[in-house]
């Protein structure tokens, strides 16, 4: 007697249930899931200098160390120069209050030329009021402060993951003689992931150089956080230049007047934006084989679920969840077909990756040869 089979459609409606609640947890734990990812894709980055350091000699704890080493310099460098940075920036705002007070007077002068009543004018001038501004920036300010803790996990996060790095090639090992797919599809998110993260720094300092010269001979203040937030921001998959512009725009307001503004906004547009979002995505998806659409919706989608550290492990994110649920399920070939980027390298009109992270072209088998559950 054959078992029962379930129906198709109460085993659709049991996996949406179950990723609703995947899903809940992982907003509600946001706070441990994205310090975690964060560590674990810094560790992948620097990983291969540790097997390089293996490879010249040196003994497995010694190589740790340094690794150790690099990873917490890098990172206390980034927060050195990102606090500096801000202490200028919290000393510099309340200079520019009387220029504030300027701006919406000619504003408010400019909206009633347009016919713009004063009673529209009065609520207009109450809610740019620069002293609700300032406070509320000086509010932005002080929740920083609010970050040490999570930074002090990130670094302990960080000590962990990077003291693991010596055992992790036996404990894959281990696993493959188990399960053989496991490994490759760890494997091949490393993999990707490093692609991913090589391609969007080049990116990345090519547009923060190129933004930092720009706004010095602009005369923007503190052109090298502006450079430096274009920077972060390049991990940002699509609409990162959006983000970038605005800080960089206001200054050049109160500054230099609407013109500055205008020759800001123009910049970014031809610069971060000609790059970032439309060149910088076709190299992102040839390097981890996401397509632009998958890319855009899992930017949002894990922006939601983890906060702003999200928007920056988009593409990281998304590759490990492929990962676990797609490339080490060997039917789940049809997911990749549809999840994944066509390869313009290949004749192929769809191009998967294997679980080792290689490419190779998704074709379905002759007509006689399928077998039962292949696609027609």
């Amino acid at each position: 007697m054959s078992p029962p089979v379930v129906p198709r459609g109460l085993v659709v409606l049991l996996g949406t249930a179950s990723a609703v609640v995947v899903v809940a947890g992982l907003r509600a734990a946001a706070w441990l899931v994205a310090p975690a990812l964060l560590a674990l894709v810094i560790v992948i980055v620097v990983s291969p200098v540790h097997r390089w350091l293996r490879r010249r000699g040196l003994p497995a704890w010694l190589a740790t160390v340094i690794l150790v080493t690099v990873v917490y310099g890098v990172f206390l460098v980034f927060a050195a120069v990102l606090v500096a940075s801000l202490v200028r920036l919290a000393a510099l705002l309340p200079g520019y209050t009387e220029r504030v007070r300027v701006l919406a007077t000619e504003t408010a002068d400019r909206l009633h030329a347009w016919g713009v009543g004063p009673a529209q004018l009065g609520d207009l001038a109450r809610a740019a009021d620069p002293g609700k501004i300032l406070s509320s920036v000086g509010a932005l300010l002080g929740d920083l402060t609010a970050m040490t803790t999570s930074i002090v996990f990130l670094l302990a996060l960080l000590l962990f993951f990077s003291t693991e790095t010596s055992t992790i090639g036996a404990r894959l090992d281990a696993v493959e003689r188990v399960r053989p797919r496991i490994r490759g599809a760890l494997t091949g998110f490393a993999t990707k992931t490093r692609r991913f993260l090589a391609v969007t720094t080049v990116f990345g300092i090519v547009v923060a150089v190129l933004d930092t010269i720009v706004l010095l001979w602009l005369g923007i203040p503190l052109a090298v956080l502006w450079g430096l937030l274009s920077f972060v921001t390049n991990y940002i998959p699509n609409i990162g230049f959006i983000l970038g512009v605005v800080p960089p725009a206001l200054l050049g307001l109160l500054s230099g007047g609407w013109g500055t503004t205008l020759a800001v906004v123009l910049v970014y547009l031809v610069l971060n934006f000609v790059l970032q979002s439309l060149v910088q995505p076709r190299y992102v998806g040839d390097a981890v084989g996401l397509s632009t659409v998958l890319t855009f919706v899992s930017l949002v989608f894990w922006a939601w679920v983890l906060g702003p550290l999200g928007a920056l492990l988009a593409v990281p994110a998304t590759l490990l969840v492929l990962a676990v649920l797609v490339d080490i399920d060997p039917r789940a070939g049809w997911a990749a077909a549809l999840l994944r980027a066509p390869d313009r390298r290949e004749d192929g009109p769809f191009v998967t990756g294997d679980a080792r992270g290689r490419r190779r072209p998704l074709r379905w088998p002759a007509r006689g040869n399928r077998g039962k559950g292949q696609a027609p």
